[in-house]
């Protein structure tokens, strides 16, 4: 008997040390992120959701918008989620030449709340040719690209986004919504609360990068932060 109560004590000792070392190198992470805002009170009902749930994420904010809503930019900030650039008009950063979209990210990172350093820029419509990436990366800028886009801002139906983000997301993955609407801000709740059913915890885009030994190159590209294979043999 006491052989078998050396041996509980040894099985318990196993799993309270090398289980949860398991298990947290198994964790599934995705990065959800927001453009277009801050937008009064789409962006405070949002985070007082994520505040709820303990979800963090990636808002890519517009400077106009910033100037319009300076308490909403401090509070996502001290809220512990990340800002990222999207510009100060929003304009289409494809149709112009190097030195303005020079000048929109340095009006937009001139509006950043004291201590808020940044690591992104997300083109609007996420279009990127060699004049974004040579002005992101004068900024040390990553370009932050997606790999679910449900299209929220011209669907409205919380379901349909639901359901298309759902059926699409894996490890790894960056989601795009925006907090421009009742119904994207509606979806985005029910998705971290399946997500985090489904086991995955709601990070920001640069804890996935850190989570997934991502080096963020200024000016390059990134649309998913997946694990890297083990070097085969």
């Amino acid at each position: 008997m006491s052989d078998l109560r050396r041996f509980l004590v040894l099985l318990l000792c196993f799993c309270l040390t090398v289980l949860p070392v398991q298990a947290a190198g198994e964790e599934k992470l995705v990065a959800i992120t927001f453009d277009d805002g801050p937008s009064g009170r789409f962006t405070r009902r949002l985070l007082e959701g994520l505040e709820e749930r303990s979800a963090k994420a990636t808002f890519l904010l517009c400077g106009y918008r910033m100037e319009q809503y300076p308490e909403l930019t401090e509070q996502i900030f001290n809220s512990g989620h990340e800002i990222g650039i999207h510009g100060y008009s929003h304009a289409s950063m494809q149709d112009m030449c190097q030195n303005d979209v020079s000048q929109e990210i340095k009006d937009t990172m001139a509006l950043l709340p004291e201590g808020c350093e940044v690591s992104f820029l997300r083109p609007p419509g996420g279009l990127c040719g060699k004049q974004i990436q040579t002005a992101a990366e004068k900024f040390g800028l990553s370009i932050l690209h997606w790999s679910v886009d449900p299209k929220d801002w011209c669907i409205h139906d919380p379901q349909v986004i639901e359901k298309e983000v759902l059926s699409h997301v894996a490890d790894g993955d960056i989601i795009l919504l925006h907090d421009m609407s009742d119904s994207s801000v509606d979806a985005a709740l029910v998705i971290v609360d399946e997500l985090q059913d489904q086991g995955f915890r709601c990070v920001t885009a640069s804890e996935l990068a850190q989570a997934r030994n991502v080096t963020l190159v200024p000016g390059e590209k990134f649309a998913r932060f997946a694990k890297k294979e083990p070097d085969s043999k």
